[in-house]
C-alpha cells in the first residue's frame, strides 16, 4: 500500500485510541518554521548600533579602542653637522683685466734697455662659506625642534684661478738687449710674474663692488633654510658674523 505524500501544513488526521471505530479523529498539524526568533534578533542588533552611536555623541572622545594609529618616533638631524660641509663654494665670479707693465732702465734708451707687456688676464673667483668654523654655540635649537638659528662667518674670497687658455700677451715691447735675453729663457720667468700680477688684479675686481660676497651669504642662507625645513624646521634664521680681517 503506498503512503501518500503530505504538504507541510497539510493536517495529519490520526484514529482515536481503542480497538473500537467510535473513537474521536485527532488532529495534527505540521507547521514550517517560524521566522521570529530572526527578526528579533536582527531588530536587538539595531537598537545596539542604534544606542552605540547615541553614546559616541555624548562622549566625544571616546572612539574605537581598537583603532591603529601611527607615531613618528625619527629623530631630528642634528645640525651641528653643518661644519661638515667645509668649505661651500656659495658664487663664482667670472672676470677679465688687463694687465700693464713697463719696466725701464735710467740713463739708457728704451729701444736699448726696457721692456712694455701687454697681458689680458682671464679668470675666476669663488665666494666661499667656512662651516669649519661653526661652533656648538653657534647653533640654537627651540625645543620643538621647529625653530633654528644658525650664525656663520661672512663669506670670504678663495684663492683666484687664472685660466691659462684664454689669457694671453696681447703685445710685448723691448729693447735690443731684452730681446737677447729672452733667446735664454727669460721670457718663461717674465710670464710667470704676469700670471702672479693678474691674480691680484682679478681679486680686486672681485671686491671692487661685484657684490660676489654678498650673493655667496645670500645662496648660503637660501640652501640652509631649504635644506632644514626639508627636516621638519618651519622657521629657520641665519645670520653672519663680523667680517674677516
Amino acid at each position: 500500500m503506498r503512503i501518500p505524500r503530505l504538504r507541510r501544513d497539510e493536517p495529519v488526521v490520526q484514529g482515536g485510541g481503542g480497538g473500537g471505530g467510535g473513537g474521536q479523529p485527532v488532529v495534527v498539524v505540521n507547521r514550517g518554521r517560524s521566522f521570529t526568533p530572526f527578526l528579533a534578533g536582527v531588530l536587538l542588533v539595531i537598537v545596539f548600533l542604534f544606542l552605540l552611536g547615541w553614546v559616541k555623541d555624548l562622549l566625544p572622545g571616546w572612539g574605537n579602542p581598537f583603532t591603529e594609529r601611527t607615531i613618528d618616533r625619527s629623530r631630528p638631524a642634528v645640525l651641528k653637522a653643518v661644519s661638515n660641509l667645509g668649505e661651500y663654494h656659495a658664487a663664482s665670479g667670472h672676470f677679465q683685466v688687463v694687465v700693464d707693465v713697463e719696466k725701464d732702465t735710467r740713463f739708457v734708451p728704451s729701444f736699448l734697455k726696457g721692456e712694455r707687456d701687454l697681458f689680458v688676464a682671464v679668470g675666476s673667483v669663488d665666494s666661499v662659506v667656512d662651516f669649519d668654523q661653526v661652533d656648538d654655540g653657534d647653533v640654537t635649537v627651540s625645543g620643538d625642534r621647529r625653530r633654528a638659528t644658525i650664525r656663520l662667518p661672512h663669506a670670504r674670497f678663495d684663492d683666484v684661478d687664472v685660466d691659462p687658455a684664454k689669457s694671453y700677451v696681447y703685445d710685448r715691447d723691448r729693447g735690443l738687449l731684452d730681446r737677447v735675453g729672452a733667446v735664454f729663457g727669460k721670457d718663461a720667468n717674465n710670464d710667470r710674474k704676469l700670471y702672479v700680477l693678474s691674480e691680484t688684479k682679478l681679486r680686486k675686481a672681485a671686491g671692487d663692488h661685484s657684490g660676489l660676497l654678498r650673493r655667496a651669504e645670500t645662496n648660503t642662507r637660501l640652501m640652509l633654510q631649504g635644506m632644514l625645513r626639508s627636516l621638519g624646521f618651519t622657521t629657520v634664521t641665519v645670520e653672519f658674523g663680523p667680517p674677516e680681517t
